[in-house]
């Protein structure tokens, strides 16, 4: 259960080895967080995240998980449940791809599509059944802008990401009422391995940014979080653009 101050005292990543993923992690077990899942595939870098948590004073233990076996996630994310309650979610694997590329490789394009959004949908519905089994806990998503509206320069990544955040507006409705509580995060640019030798955005973030901003929508139990907070606004009205002045623009 949380503590006093909101914080879960234990947690599970789907996406072990992500950034922004071990920032949360960091962050909250500096607060209180005393377990901590980590998913993913097997690698010297899962373990070295684990090691870095326990050096921090937390319980962390590791687990296979890859988002392109769904038929797998029943099973193993099934075992983390089993051991005692989890309170807290994040779902942050995914992909990026390449946007040239994979327009001229459909089973590369098919890829991004898998891992980001039926991964996700196969993973985030056997996390919410188990939360909603033990009657409370979180499902925090990490979805992004991209998924406002699809862009000429990453519309395969976009959509993805535009199904998961969707999705994850939809099952935060189903659970409505039932104690679990989702979460979806829409972070812009973020400065990372994933990103590294892109162009900049505008208002480009950081994952202990989007950390601080998941710890405190987790606080106000939000629904939807904007990292920065100012996108919120900025992309409401690309949204809203023409469709002849949205392709004009140099995005």
């Amino acid at each position: 259960m949380k503590d006093a101050f909101g914080t879960p005292q234990s947690l599970l990543v789907l996406g072990g080895t992500s950034e922004i993923g071990l920032a949360t992690a960091r962050r909250l077990v500096a607060r209180r967080t005393r377990t901590v899942w980590l998913a993913g595939r097997p690698s010297p870098a899962l373990e070295e995240a684990a090691s870095g948590l326990r050096d921090m004073g937390a319980d962390v233990r590791t687990v296979a998980f890859d988002a392109l076996d769904p038929e797998a996630h029943e099973e193993s994310l099934g075992k983390i449940f089993a051991e005692g309650d989890i309170d807290m979610v994040l779902l942050a694997f995914g992909i990026l791809g390449d946007q040239a590329r994979d327009e001229d490789d459909p089973l590369a394009a098919v890829r991004v599509a898998q891992t980001n959004y039926t991964g996700a949908v196969s993973a985030g519905l056997v996390c919410a059944r188990a939360l909603q089994s033990q009657g409370h806990g979180s499902l925090v998503v990490l979805s992004s802008v991209a998924g406002e509206r699809a862009r000429r320069s990453n519309f395969i990544y976009g959509s993805s990401k535009a199904g998961l955040d969707a999705f994850s507006q939809g099952l935060g409705d189903a659970l409505y009422g039932t104690g679990v509580h989702v979460m979806v995060v829409r972070p812009g640019f973020v400065r990372s391995k994933m990103t590294a030798g892109l162009e900049e955005a505008p208002m480009a973030t950081t994952p202990e940014a989007v950390a601080e901003a998941i710890e405190t929508g987790l606080r106000r139990r939000s629904e939807t979080v904007w990292v920065p907070g100012a996108l919120r606004v900025v992309m409401s009205a690309l949204r809203h653009a023409p469709r002849q002045v949205f392709r004009r623009l140099p995005l």
